[in-house]
């Protein structure tokens, strides 16, 4: 229902402001991958700074990596669909033999370091694009025993937290960090790090970043009044819907829908 009521409002706000909502999936279209038609986690890896960099490399039938557990999944796909952890090479060769057989592109990444584990959401200003107009910070707890968890919005041991307490002081210290990726018009960044001011000085690994629909899991936090969440649904898709409109007519557009909605039903 959450999806529902963010289509609902945004198409809403695309009637009201005249813009084109079928233009959505253009919004990201500059680093959708020609080649490969997905927005490949590959070659979002070297627009990463180095700094915040988890080492990831294509699936292949001699791959060795050097350090463990790593994490095993498809180079692209969302809600951590397809995603398995190896945690030794008897583990690892088992599970690749099985991927290699498949018709998806899978990789494998190193784990993050950190201890703790935070979604950023974002939609920047259709304006300016300088500045977020939407800005949600929530961190992804885990109520298993497992040491490595793959979290997810389909694991029901996966719960989310929002930041509350970051003042705006705070959120413009991130921002001034996330200015170093690619100028996204909306996505959400999953990262690792040891703890919120960590985090803020901008020591952490990058372990995903969502381009394609991605959800605010600020949404999923029972803790906020629900009065809390539909009044952000509203606002975050008004704002959208802005960016949405300040989309220049003359970007070349790609074909992404269709594309992506094949690719999500394989790895379901």
């Amino acid at each position: 229902m959450l999806r529902v009521r963010l289509v609902f409002w945004y198409m809403l706000w695309c009637l009201r402001f005249g813009a084109r909502p079928w233009r959505y999936f253009q919004l990201n279209a500059p680093w959708f991958s020609d080649s490969k038609r997905i927005f490949s986690k590959l070659e979002m890896d070297g627009l990463i700074s180095p700094k915040w960099r988890l080492a990831q490399e294509p699936l292949r039938p001699d791959s060795r990596p050097s350090s463990w557990p790593v994490f095993l999944k498809p180079e692209w796909g969302q809600n951590a669909r397809g995603i398995l952890i190896a945690e030794d090479q008897q583990s690892f060769d088992h599970t690749r033999r099985r991927f290699l057989s498949s018709k998806l592109p899978y990789l494998f990444q190193e784990a993050a370091t950190g201890a703790r584990e935070f979604e950023i959401f974002y939609i920047r200003n259709g304006a300016t694009g300088d500045n977020p107009a939407v800005f949600s910070v929530t961190e992804t707890l885990n109520s298993s025993n497992l040491c490595w968890p793959v979290n997810g919005i389909l694991n029901p041991h996966t719960n989310y937290t929002t930041l509350a307490r970051l003042t705006t002081s705070d959120e413009r210290r991130l921002w001034q960090h996330l200015e170093e990726l690619p100028a996204f018009r909306i996505a959400r960044i999953g990262l690792r790090t040891d703890s919120i001011e960590d985090m803020l000085e901008g020591k952490f690994q990058i372990i995903e970043i969502n381009l394609f629909v991605p959800l605010p899991l600020h949404l999923l936090d029972e803790a906020v009044p629900l009065q809390e969440r539909r009044r952000f649904i509203r606002t975050s898709m008004r704002k959208l819907a802005q960016s949405t409109k300040t989309l220049p007519l003359d970007q070349p557009r790609k074909n992404i829908f269709w594309p992506m909605l094949l690719l999500s039903c394989r790895i379901r």
